[in-house]
């Protein structure tokens, strides 16, 4: 049998990889990474390391939504007056789409839905992440007969997740194993000091998760250290913000939406340099956090302990 392990550049997946090099033959693992477009460079950085260290080969996927722009067009153009849409918002939209995909997945994806996902609509990690290396692992299906797709998923992680049997068996080869599911956080940095790997850098510099920078369930306080210690990545998505907008047909789109973040009001309106000054506030998003707006971020932070 071989195994597809999902690398995301995060601890748990990278605990997963190092649980298979202790349990499964060195030959058989494979790994995979699916790259979204909104990720730290450490991330990108982080997974050539750990192919390094491990000697583990990892495939790297990334979504193409260009086969999907010319729908789009043609459902905006012969569709949208039937449903109230104004002209001028038709026109204006056109013309951002017939300029093409710009072959960022996450971008592209947001564009073609005219929003960003959200708690409620986590349309993301289907998209750029499930569907590619799903796809990815069917061409191995192929190859060698049966492949298990090793993820690491963990119950303690939220109830979505505790729900999620350890095993699945997807049919036609295709079975999926959840090594670490009953694992604590203590268990997954263990694992990474019994193997001599270092976890992702991003997780002594403030960061609670490691995937897309920032991510759309980012918690208030990672906010605020992603503004102060990766201020380009703000700017970035303020960009992407005006970008996806014009694609939108109510011509505004937030990289939080209304329907996810924090319970303070304030989370729920504005652009990301908005939502980057409430990040600075006490709770209720009112009373500015002069202690948090002025300290200086340390060398190292860490959520886990780790600069201990």
């Amino acid at each position: 049998m071989n195994y597809l392990v999902s690398i995301s550049g995060g601890k748990d997946s990278t605990a997963t990889l190092l649980h298979a090099l202790d349990t499964v033959p060195f030959d058989s693992i494979k790994g995979v990474f699916a790259d979204t477009g909104n990720e730290h460079e450490s991330t990108y950085q982080y997974v050539d390391y750990l192919e390094q260290q491990t000697g583990v080969k990892i495939h790297h996927v990334k979504a193409d939504f260009s086969d999907r722009w010319q729908h789009r067009i043609e459902y905006v153009r012969d569709k949208w007056a039937g449903k109230g849409v104004p002209a001028e918002i038709i026109e204006s939209v056109l013309i951002v789409l017939e300029m093409g995909a710009t072959g960022n997945p996450f971008l592209d994806l947001c564009i073609l839905k005219g929003r960003f996902p959200s708690r409620m609509a986590q349309f993301c990690t289907q998209e750029l992440k499930v569907i590619p290396c799903t796809e990815y692992l069917l061409e191995l299906v192929d190859e060698f007969g049966i492949v298990e797709s090793w993820q690491g998923v963990r119950a303690e992680e939220s109830p979505n997740r505790a729900k999620l049997p350890e095993r699945e068996n997807k049919g036609g080869g295709y079975l999926i194993y959840r090594p670490i599911h009953k694992w604590n956080v203590e268990q997954v940095f263990a694992i990474h000091k019994k193997h001599g790997v270092e976890p992702n850098p991003l997780y002594k510099l403030g960061m609670n998760r490691v995937g897309c920078m920032p991510c759309i369930n980012c918690a208030k306080g990672e906010l605020l250290e992603i503004s102060k210690r990766f201020p380009e990545h703000v700017e970035r998505i303020y960009e992407w913000e005006k970008m996806v907008s014009a694609a939108a047909r109510q011509q505004n789109a937030t990289f939080f939406a209304v329907d996810g973040g924090d319970n303070d009001t304030a989370f729920q309106r504005g652009n990301i340099r908005q939502k980057v000054e409430w990040s600075k506030t006490l709770h209720g998003g009112k009373k500015m956090d002069l202690f948090s707006v002025f300290e200086e971020s340390a060398a190292c932070s860490s959520a886990y302990g780790l600069c201990e």
